[in-house]
């Protein structure tokens, strides 16, 4: 961790402060959706809740069905932990239109905070290269986050970011809980039917 940690929700408040309108974001398990839904309840953001595991595979279907679209996927270090084989699947299917970024606080924030992986030798940016994607980096300081956001909004995907954040939780901002009602209501705003 460096000396003067990232905090989780001023880092997605900065990824998502240069939004356009081609750019559709997937909200990880918990926390990640809890930022995104606090820095903007926006209707083309899908946050996935009771999905651990799939944020980047929703991503990934979504970069295929929606070429002409920017996808990002927000999510955390627990969440990438249980889905690390859909990162060989981005690899080879190298859809450009696809950014993943990784909030790693080292914890199981849904659990208790007991400690992930990444709090020891796990290196999910290594492990993101090992696959075969061809950016991937740790970012750890405010200066690279500004180098990532530009990448995140101009470059050519596939890219993998893991953002170190400290340990903190912020109040939870929910995002709704209806899936059937999320699921409609970014039905709408990506193809304008529900």
């Amino acid at each position: 961790m460096s000396a003067a940690p990232l905090h989780r929700r001023d880092v997605v408040r900065d990824i998502l402060a240069p939004r356009k309108p081609e750019l559709l974001v997937v909200g990880g398990l918990g926390s990640p959706s809890w930022d995104i839904t606090a820095t903007a309840d926006n209707p083309r953001d899908f946050c996935l809740i009771g999905a651990m595991g799939l944020a980047v595979p929703v991503g990934l279907g979504l970069a295929n069905a929606q070429p002409d679209n920017r996808i990002l996927v927000i999510t955390g270090d627990g969440d990438m932990l249980m889905g690390m084989g859909a990162l060989a699947t981005v690899a080879n299917v190298h859809p450009r239109n696809l950014m993943i970024v990784v909030l790693d606080n080292e914890r199981y924030g849904e659990t208790g905070g007991q400690p992930t992986h990444t709090a020891g030798v796990t290196d999910l940016s290594a492990i993101a290269t090992g696959a075969g994607i061809p950016t991937a980096a740790t970012i750890r300081s405010q200066d690279e986050l500004t180098v990532m956001i530009r990448n995140i909004h101009e470059g050519d995907g596939p890219a993998f970011y893991v953002v170190k954040i400290a340990t903190e939780m912020p109040g939870t901002v929910l995002p709704s809980l209806d899936g059937a009602f999320a699921k409609d209501r970014f039905r709408m705003a990506v193809l304008g039917k529900a």
